[in-house]
């Protein structure tokens, strides 16, 4: 009888334990999700990120070409923090970019740009 209990509990820990880590993925995508909704949102706002103002952007209209489109920016950037770095300050790599420096002159909070950055990501 004491073995039959002893295997239920055990039984039902793991289940239990289980079903939490089956929950974590889905959360933290949930939050990954909503951060690249909200990135999209300011990069194309053109009272914020304005990307469209200067890049071609899927499923963005009236964009500009002054900036190359944003496609296929994992092979481009396979470092996410370099592509981070270039939306901060463009100026860092190349002093003579028309891209507006969004960190240092405050055009964009770091948040805002984390965000920007999870959304370009995915193009």
């Amino acid at each position: 009888m004491r073995l039959k209990a002893h295997l239920i509990k055990t039984t039902v820990s793991v289940a239990t334990l289980i079903g939490c880590l089956g929950l974590t993925p889905l959360a933290v995508n949930a939050a990954e999700d909503a951060d690249i909704a909200e990135g999209k949102k300011i990069a194309f706002d053109r009272k914020k990120g304005n990307c469209l103002a200067c890049h071609m952007i899927e499923g963005g209209t009236l964009a500009g070409n002054i900036g190359p489109p944003l496609v296929a920016m994992k092979a481009r950037f396979p470092d996410v923090e370099v592509l981070r770095a270039q939306i901060y300050d463009a100026t860092e790599k190349n002093p003579n970019t028309i891209m507006i420096p969004f960190g240092p002159h405050g055009v964009l909070t770091d948040s805002e740009i984390d965000k920007i950055t999870k959304f370009i990501y995915t193009l």
